[in-house]
């Protein structure tokens, strides 16, 4: 099961939507949830953006290898950081998944 950035991003702010919206009718001050500078939702872009980046490098650096224009110490650094950042993005989006379906088990 693929969970794409954007839609993670989406899920968040709805539910950062739902605290806001609790706090109101509660009559407490509204948290600025994914909101903001330093906000989760900020940070999740610019990790995705950084990812993407990181990926896009690997690829140009291997292109370039097999041109014969890049230095091969440069090709296998760009290609492991690559090889480590699609690691984390699919722990990332493991551990979003397993949240999410242990949310849904929940009883209520």
């Amino acid at each position: 099961m693929a969970v794409l950035p954007a839609a993670a991003a989406a899920a968040y702010q709805s539910i950062a939507k739902i605290g806001v919206d609790a706090a109101a009718t509660q009559g407490a001050a509204p948290a600025n949830i994914g909101t903001g500078p330093g906000s989760f939702t900020d940070f999740l872009t610019d990790a995705v953006k950084d990812g993407i980046k990181t990926m896009k490098t690997g690829e140009q650096m291997a292109t370039q290898q097999v041109a014969g224009q890049a230095n091969i110490v440069d090709v296998v650094n760009a290609v492991n950081s690559a090889e480590i950042t699609l690691d984390t993005v699919v722990a990332v989006r493991d551990k979003v998944v397993q949240a999410y379906q242990s949310i849904m088990n929940m009883p209520i």
